[in-house]
């Protein structure tokens, strides 16, 4: 038996949204602690918006190639643009600084403690540029300035459904209103796993494969349970119980069983669904009375487990099946053979 991969449209989304800038200041208060960040002179340019997630080193534009000079990204300094400053002098350095500080720059960030040449913030005031010291290592800052960058400008979706960290996987539970994915939420909590999101899922996608899910404004990590109300898990259930946010690795698509013929049996055929062009694994899941639907979410999230690592039960078991088969027609075969030459005996 064959497998084959399945795509279907199994979730209502909305128009993917994304942010068009955010200012130096939102990012320093962000980033400042993780940094080390100081402020060298003023807060000149915070009001500066930022409007792309990359960043760039001014190398090549001090020394005056500025045509391809990317000056609306945030600029920073290491070693390699402080030393060649340091080996000016006079109007020499002052013509350098001017090449890349003529621009209209959102910030520079000067890292590894270097000390900065006093003609750099002199000019930096007169464009009204902020200049921020770090003692961090450039590739420090650069990881993590890009890390949250990468974050601010990632497109984003909301997702009707609940998100639940299960055995470390991302369990997104879809499906119609009243069909238990809160209920069966809570249950899981109950289990030790923990809540991401319920009701409304902020989903980002990061870089080309990954979509992340995270509560949604100020729902937090509230749910509603029909006969009971709103419930704080946090409060609840503690620290443990929560997660602010999660990579999401499967999709359980709950749904009020039918006696229709299309769920599947074996774990042959494998369900896809796309959310911003990542493709996502669904599995439909019918309910019905007396079904332990918590088990089998777990069971859903282990086997996903299985599958990251490479370990496919049920294309294993049907390998297995198939190779028995084979060995049982052979003996088979063999059999009339036998028999044949009995008879002339």
């Amino acid at each position: 038996m064959n497998s084959k991969k399945v795509y279907r449209e199994i979730i209502d989304l909305k128009q993917p949204k994304a942010i068009e800038y955010i200012k130096v200041g939102a990012l320093y208060q962000v980033v400042k602690d993780r940094l080390n960040l100081q402020i060298v002179n003023a807060p000149h340019s915070f009001d500066h918006k930022i409007e792309q997630k990359e960043l760039n080193r001014p190398g090549l534009a001090l020394s005056g190639f500025v045509e391809v000079f990317t000056y609306w990204r945030v600029q920073i300094m290491g070693n390699t643009e402080i030393g060649y400053l340091n080996t000016l002098h006079g109007a020499d350095r002052v013509k350098a600084i001017s090449n890349v500080l003529d621009f209209d720059l959102p910030c520079i960030i000067v890292t590894n403690n270097n000390p900065i040449p006093p003609e750099l913030i002199e000019l930096a005031d007169q464009h009204e540029i902020t200049i921020f010291a770090t003692p961090d290592n450039t590739t420090y800052v650069h990881r993590h300035l890009s890390e949250y960058l990468e974050r601010a400008f990632a497109p984003y979706t909301v997702v009707h459904g609940t998100l639940v960290d299960v055995f470390s996987v991302g369990v997104l539970f879809v499906g119609p209103a009243a069909i238990g994915k809160s209920e069966l939420a809570l249950d899981l909590i109950e289990r030790g796993h923990q809540l991401v999101a319920d009701d409304a899922v902020q989903v980002k996608k990061i870089g080309v494969n990954a979509l992340q899910g995270e509560p949604r404004g100020s729902i937090g990590h509230h749910m509603e349970i029909r006969g009971l109300g709103i419930i704080d898990v946090y409060k609840m259930f503690g620290v443990r119980g929560i997660r602010g946010k999660k990579d999401i690795h499967v999709i359980v698509k709950l749904e009020k069983f039918t006696d229709r013929s299309g769920y599947e049996r074996t774990g042959l055929d494998e369900l896809y669904t796309q959310i911003m062009g990542v493709d996502l694994p669904v599995v439909e899941l019918p309910v019905m009375e007396g079904k332990n639907l918590t088990i089998v979410a777990e069971a859903i999230a282990l086997d996903q487990k299985l599958k990251q690592i490479g370990i496919k039960q049920a294309h294993e078991f049907n390998r297995r099946l198939m190779l028995k088969n084979v060995s049982k027609q052979k003996h088979e075969d063999q059999v009339p053979e036998i028999l044949i030459d009995a008879e002339d005996i």
